[in-house]
């Protein structure tokens, strides 16, 4: 699978996201970049089919079907559209995404999901106080329970705070699961992860 984004902008003016380029496929993490307070989830939905855009194109294995992005592509932690409830417990998170996935929705099956990713020593939390890398696991394994899931958008888990190679190496990990992963982070997470490919290239 392979989604790409095209020049796409929202707004009169490009003030809702700005003219944006970009592509995810299956077996790779890719990191875009879109700052302020709404623009990360702007371009998150309209990169997961969940947003018309103004001007430019969005194609999922060279065709454009939004029907099909928003079956294949799970929009993840996106601010006040898809992100749980700052007060719900993990458990609680866990059992209602379990349901949506048609497993037993209690909270013994959740305990058990949790220990299955060894995530269980966060259970009672709730996932407002849970740090940013173990929030970005738990959020990307519940989302690749759901019928159809090929892909994520992951939106801007850096406003969690945390160091950004943490979350960046998970969302490598489901890339190597074979997931198409976007991160749509700020621009300081970008030179860190930058600097980060830097590195591993010079040591090569």
């Amino acid at each position: 699978m392979r989604i790409v984004l095209t020049a796409v902008a929202k707004g009169r003016a490009q003030s809702v996201l700005p003219e944006t380029t970009t592509a995810f496929e299956t077996g790779s993490a890719t990191l875009v970049v879109a700052e302020t307070e709404q623009r990360p989830t702007v371009l998150g939905l309209v990169a997961s089919g969940r947003m018309k855009i103004d001007s430019g194109s969005v194609t999922i294995d060279g065709r454009a079907d939004a029907g099909a992005l928003r079956r294949r592509v799970a929009l993840v932690d996106a601010p006040i559209v898809s992100e749980p409830e700052a007060n719900v417990t993990v458990t609680g998170v866990v059992a209602e995404e379990l349901m949506f996935a048609g497993h037993a929705p209690t909270p013994f099956a959740a305990a058990r999901w949790l220990e299955g990713i060894g995530l269980d020593a966060i259970a009672g939390l709730p996932i407002g106080n849970v740090e940013p890398a173990a929030r970005v696991r738990l959020l990307l394994e519940l989302a690749a329970l759901r019928t159809d899931v090929e892909g994520f958008v992951l939106v801007a888990p850096d406003r969690h705070g945390g160091e950004p190679l943490d979350w960046w190496r998970i969302a490598q990990e489901f890339a190597e699961r074979g997931y198409a992963v976007l991160v749509v982070a700020g621009h300081a997470s970008r030179t860190a992860i930058d600097a980060l490919d830097e590195t591993a290239e010079a040591a090569r």
